[in-house]
Formats: C-alpha cells, structure tokens, sequence
C-alpha cells in the first residue's frame, strides 16, 4: 500500500529516470536554431570536430547534446524527419548502454542513428545488429543517408557476401548486420592463421535491434541415415491405423517443450518393428549401446512427425525442405536442422535426404554479445524480459513513453465455436470494410491458414494479396501497399519484417515498380519517360501515398489466430501515434471442436470481463472463462462468444 502511494505521488523509478532526461533533451531543443543556420559544409565539418576533441581527451558524454543536435539536423536535411523529444530519450538510453522499449510505430530505426553516431565518433566500429537480411539493407541505406551526409562509412553485412567485401564491411564506422551473420564471421575468423585474413575487427559497440529476440540455437553433428526413422515410422503408422487406442499409449508429446518420448508400450512396439526390418539385431534393446545411432534416428523421426507440421514450421519448394523462420515468418535458405531433423523431415516429405552438416565451432548469441564492451538494444516488449536481461548481459531496461497517447483500440476477443464460422465471419467483416474503403490486414499463424482464408475470400470475388514465405519476393510491394482505401492484405507472422505501412499505399514503391514494367515494354528512352510521366500522374491521380481522413482511412487490424508463446510484439500492431487503428483477434474454443455441447449454444453472446474468467458463471464453460481470464490480463480485455452472422464491425 504504501509503495503503491510513493508510485502515485512520486512516479516509478523508471518514470523519475525518464525525467531525469529532460534536461539534456532541453539543451539539444536549444542549439536546434542555431544549427538550422549551418550550411551543410559546416554541419558536415561537426563530425571533424568532434572527433578532433576526442583526440584532446573529452569524454562522449560531453558530446551528446551537439552530437544529438547534429544528427536531428542531417536526419530533417535528408530523410525529412525530425526526432521527437522521447526519440531523443531513446537514444541516450542506448548511448548509456540500457535496454530502450518503444512502442511499435515510435520510430526506433530512427532512435538508433543518435547513439550510433555518437559512438561511432571514437572510429572503432559500431554494429547495429537486425533480425534478417532485408532490414540490415534496408536500414544501412535509409538511415545510412545521415551518416554519410555527416562524413561517416556505412557497411552491410548479408548472405553471400565474399570476405574481402566483409573485411570492407567491417572497417566501416557503422556496419548493420544479422545477427547470424555475425556470429558466423566471428566463428569463421576463429578459424583462420592469420590475422590479416580475419574480416572483423575487436568488438567495441553494438546496439541489438529486437533485443528480445531468441531463437532455438542446436548444435549440430554428423548423422549417416535417416533410413531407421523412415522405415520404422512407416510400420507405426500403419500400425497405429489399425489401433489407434495402443497408437495414442505409444506416444508422449510435449508441445511447450517441443519434445516427444516413447513410453514403454511404443519401445516394445518400435522395437519389434526394428528388428523385423533388421535395424536392429534379434535379442538386443534399442537402448543398447550398439544401437545408439538408430535410437538417435528414431527420435529425430518422432519429432519431425509429430512437432514439425508443413506450411508452418517449414516448406517443400523445388525439391527441398526449407525453414520457415518462426519469428519473421521468412523462408530461411541455406539453413538445415541439426542432429539429423532436417534428413528427418527430407524422409518424411519423401524428398531426397541430403548429407548432415559438421560443426566446426558454434557459440550462443549471449556469449557473442557479451563480447562487446558496450552492449544496447531496443525492443518493443522489454519489461516482460528485464529480470532475465539483467541476469543474461547486465543490461538495465527503460520503458519510453510514446510521443502522444496511443490511439489504437483493441477489442476484445471473438470466440467461435467452429473453425468454418469464424471464417464466415472474417469473410464478412472484410466485406464490410471494404466497403467502407478501410484497409484490412489479416494476420494468420501459417501458410495453411493464410491460404485457407485466401481460398474463402477467393469464392466471395474479394480481391485481395497474400503474404507469406512463398511469396518472400513480393514481400516489400505488397507490405507497401497495405494501407490503400479497401486493400485486403493477409500476411502469416509479421514480427519483424520491419516494412511501415502508409495508409494511403506508398507512391515511391508503385513509381518503382513501374518503371520497371515500363522499361521492359518500351526500348526507347523517349517512350519510357513520357509513359513513366503518365504513371506519375496516374498515381497522384489516386491520392497514393497519401493519409485519409480518420473516419475512413484508420487501418483495422485483424488477427485471426492467438498463436501459441505469442510474445506481445506479435499482436496486431497499428501505429501507436497518426491515424488511430482498431484491431481484434478471432478464435476458436478448442472444445468445441470436438463436442459442440448445448452449454456452449446457450452461452452464444455472452461477455466474460477479466474479473469474470477467474470463476466459473453458472452455465459458462471452463475454457471459455480460462481464455477470458487470460486475454484480460494486464490488458483489461475480456472474450465473447459470437454468432457467425452478426460479427462486430470494425468502425
């Protein structure tokens, strides 16, 4: 109680350090009109300066304001945006070496670039560390226009690139990465003779972005066969058809842990099978030490079967089995499996089973950070993670506000009782929408779903675009026209992908792709232009690329599954400052799918609050309750029952 009212009268202690910023935020507000006057010689000769007083013995504190100044000048002069005040914060947060957690849509690409620079001043190298390829090109372009108009060397390290263009990378002042890439090089210098042959140079300062981003790591070793797990697999199941019940107490699957055993029942029963087709000799046990490496094969054989599932984890495309990154939802070539899953999964989708990958050497991602003298990284959902971020790194996490107040409305859940109703609804409500001229994104938890749902809208003539890993290379066209008046745009997993939507669609992107259609039709010069003048024109014609009002043009964010350790970063995000947004998540009780009972029909409509799901409602079913409880947790949001018929629109 009493710390509850020092909170009210006092604030947090995060709250007080947030405050504590204001006064330098005040001091850079201040040299803002002085620096407007510099011509761009004088604002470029800033970086000189500054790194001339490094050389005298200041320290990078002194510097923050000008640099900070400096930079929120050259980022107006060429991107034509202005750091905003808590923009400021969020980069003395990562200059201080802590953890900045922004909102989604509070502009942390941008955040970067002040403390970026401001380290990068001392020319040891800064990495500004990405989740994939395409925004580490993406960033080091954009944001590289500030540091090259200020004087500084910007460097991409992607897939593909030969060590000499990496050495080249690396010697830059500022270098954006993955953070594979990364880690690769650095396991891959560990191997070399010679330190001229090393791409990387010491470590110095990296600032992570998606800081919480955590994905399996496996190490990795050689495996001969996946004929064992092919062979004996075939025989269970066949086995299983025949007694589904013996089949059920064969088997323990642990889905959190993504692990799946045998019992004592399914040893006696792989085992007889093993040993009648000779993979094992008569009168052994599978867990014999001559038998390690089938035992080895039939695990990798569960698990491929019965944790792995087609279209979600990982696709067939020519020939081959291909990851699909579970937190970018992106096709991940080039990366196997380790410890034969990958040969596991080959065998089950019948495609040739290419040979095991060796380890050579092999390092956690903490142990790669840890290796930089001044860590930072910014995310959108950090608090959740502080405890372990603390433990893990030593890193501190400091919440920033949002620049205003977030204007996005989420609803609560809509539960339904069939999978086939909550399609007609989703079909309905996007009808709606688009008839109001809103732009809908649909987000879906796997390719099977996504295309489920483009199939249904497919057969009510409602245009629309899909994305997901097998339409990566339209990736960025379709992303940047999300956000024109009526556009339908079903994306599977979206964390990460880092492409703004404009509300409106993106003029740049449509001139673009038109001049390359353009450029294809017509050889000559004369031609092209005055077809390209046309598109222009075409394109102002129909307002791309710009707002709509806020009656009709806020963007309704639909989610159609709760995916299972959803991270909040992963809910529906519409921008937390501009046109305000709505979003909504449709589900289906999971129950239901097995026994319609007449409870559930009773209870059609019925509203549970946050406060209602910790106790059973006479007549509400205990599935219900437990999802009302757990969607209104922290959030204040509730579930309810829907009618496929009467969907709550989104206005």
């Amino acid at each position: 109680m009493l710390g509850a009212l020092a909170r009210n009268l006092f604030g947090t202690a995060n709250d007080r350090f947030v405050k504590g910023l204001d006064k330098s935020v005040a001091k850079i507000n201040a040299l803002e009109p002085d620096f407007i006057k510099l011509s761009d010689e004088q604002l470029r000769a800033k970086t000189i300066e500054f790194r001339e007083r490094l050389a005298k013995g200041e320290k990078l504190d002194n510097l923050l304001v000008e640099a900070f100044a400096t930079v929120r000048e050259a980022a107006k002069r060429t991107l034509g945006q202005r750091h905003f005040d808590v923009q400021l914060k969020g980069g003395m947060v990562l200059h201080q070496g802590k953890i900045a957690e922004m909102k989604t849509g509070e502009g942390k690409t941008l955040v970067a670039t002040l403390a970026v620079y401001l380290n990068a001043l001392e020319s040891k190298g800064v990495h500004v560390v990405t989740v994939n390829d395409y925004l580490a090109s993406r960033d080091s372009g954009w944001m590289g226009q500030i540091y090259r108009f200020l004087g500084l060397t910007v460097g991409v390290i992607v897939h593909d690139l030969t060590d000499e263009q990496r050495k080249v990378a690396y010697a830059c002042d500022v270098t954006y990465g993955t953070n594979n890439e990364l880690g690769f090089d650095y396991l891959r210098d560990n191997m070399k003779y010679r330190l001229d042959a090393m791409a990387q140079r010491p470590f110095h300062y990296a600032i992570v972005d998606e800081v919480d981003f955590d994905p399996d790591r496996r190490g990795a070793h050689a495996a001969d066969h996946l004929r064992p797990g092919r062979g004996f697999l075939g025989a269970l199941q066949a086995r299983q058809h025949g007694d589904p019940a013996a089949a059920a107490d064969a088997l323990r699957k642990d889905e959190k842990n993504r692990t799946v055993v045998l019992t004592d029942a399914g040893v006696e029963a792989v085992e007889d099978i093993l040993r009648g087709e000779n993979f094992i000799p008569e009168g052994t046990s599978l867990y014999a030490a001559t038998n390690v490496s089938v035992l080895h094969h039939v695990t990798q054989a569960l698990r491929a079967h019965k944790l792995f599932t087609l279209d979600v984890d990982y696709i067939v495309k020519d020939g081959q089995v291909v990851i699909i990154d579970e937190f970018t939802g992106r096709m991940m070539s080039g990366r196997r499996y380790s410890e034969g899953l990958h040969q596991a999964l080959e065998a089950k989708e019948n495609v040739e089973i290419q040979r095991e990958n060796q380890t050579l050497a092999s390092i956690t991602f903490q142990n790669l950070f840890r290796m930089y003298p001044k860590l930072a990284g910014m995310t959108g959902t950090a608090m959740t993670e502080a405890a372990e971020f603390a433990e893990i790194y030593g890193l501190e996490v400091v919440e920033i506000p949002t620049n205003v107040p977030v204007s996005r409305k989420d609803a609560d859940d809509e539960i339904y009782r069939t999978q086939g109703d909550k399609t007609k609804a989703i079909v309905k409500l996007i009808d709606e929408c688009r008839t109001r001229k809103q732009p809908m994104l649909v987000g879906t938890v796997s390719i099977e779903k996504s295309e489920e749902l483009s199939e249904a809208l497919k057969k009510q003539g409602i245009p629309h675009s899909v994305l997901n890993a097998r339409y990566h290379e339209q990736e960025a066209l379709i992303i940047s026209q999300a956000g024109q008046p009526g556009t339908v745009t079903i994306a599977t997993n979206m964390a990460g992908r880092g492409t703004d939507i404009q509300l409106g669609g993106n003029a740049d992107m449509l001139l673009d792709q038109a001049r390359i259609e353009i450029a294809a039709k017509f050889p000559d010069e004369e031609s092209r232009a005055a077809e390209l003048e046309k598109a222009a024109a075409r394109i102002k014609s129909e307002g791309r690329g710009q707002s709509r009002d806020r009656a009709s043009g806020r963007r309704p964010v639909r989610g159609r599954h709760r995916a299972p350790r959803e991270p909040a970063h992963r809910q529906p995000a519409a921008r937390p400052f501009g046109p305000p947004g709505r979003s909504r998540r449709l589900e289906v009780l999971p129950v239901a799918r097995r026994r319609p009972d007449a409870n559930l029909r009773q209870q059609q409509g019925a509203r549970l609050g946050p406060e209602e799901g910790h106790g059973r409602r006479r007549g509400a079913h205990p599935s219900l309750a437990q999802q009302g409880a757990g969607n209104g947790a922290g959030q204040g949001r509730g579930a309810q029952l829907r009618d496929p018929q009467e969907p709550a629109a989104l206005r």
